[in-house]
């Protein structure tokens, strides 16, 4: 039996009731085409006016041949409004002046050559939740099962299971205790195939991290 709500490759996995196809909610890697972005399947972005380009609504900075990547992990959850700006966004701040003279005269890049060098990527884990609004500063790694709060402002490192919110983003608490965050890490859900996925959702939904080992392939 198909699982339903897990068609990895449909660009518009969300019906209403009525049946209507919600264009508002995509699967991103099916619907971007970026050689510097690398999405994993199931993550999906919602936008209340969506876009013709979805790379560009999320990360306008990003250009092919970028100096750096975006990868993004499995079962993403992305609201409307979040913008991740990537390392490229940065202007050279080692001279004088941060004014990116070479954008304008690109015989001039050579001026600023190691400074736009060996970006660092922007990381998001698996099963990340990205609330309304927020931002993803450039080089942040954001580790598996992370919430961001809506308007939240995100850098740095961001541990496992962790609840951040504000600006600067703050920790505000974790979701669960060491030993569970452990174990979760051991299960990686998200790797599963998708009828054991299926199977899990009971246990996914109720934080039940027996159940969910025990269902483990």
């Amino acid at each position: 039996m198909p699982v339903k709500f897990l068609g990895a490759a449909s660009p518009y996995p969300m019906c209403f009731p009525d049946g209507r196809v919600n264009y508002g909610l995509v699967h991103l890697n099916r619907v971007i085409d970026h050689p510097n972005i690398e999405i994993g399947d199931y993550t999906y972005a919602s936008s209340f006016e969506p876009p013709e380009d979805w790379a560009a609504r999320l990360a306008p900075y990003t250009y092919p041949g970028a100096p750096e990547r975006l990868v993004i992990g499995r079962f993403g959850q992305i609201a409307d409004g979040v913008r991740i700006i990537t390392a490229s966004a940065n202007h050279p701040m080692a001279g004088v002046s941060t004014y990116p003279f070479a954008i304008f005269d690109h015989e001039r890049v050579g001026d600023y050559i190691g400074q736009i060098s060996d970006l660092p990527d922007t990381i998001i884990g698996h099963d990340v939740w990205l609330g309304d609004g927020a931002v993803i500063l450039p080089g942040t790694r954001i580790g598996d099962g992370v919430i961001v709060g809506a308007r939240a402002v995100v850098s740095g490192e961001i541990p496992d299971y962790a609840i951040v919110a504000g600006n600067p983003a703050r920790i505000v608490r974790m979701r669960f205790d060491p030993p569970d965050i452990r174990r979760l890490q051991e299960l990686a859900w998200w790797n599963w195939p998708a009828s054991r996925i299926d199977a899990a959702t009971s246990a996914l939904a109720a934080a039940d991290i027996g159940a969910l080992a025990e269902l483990a392939p």
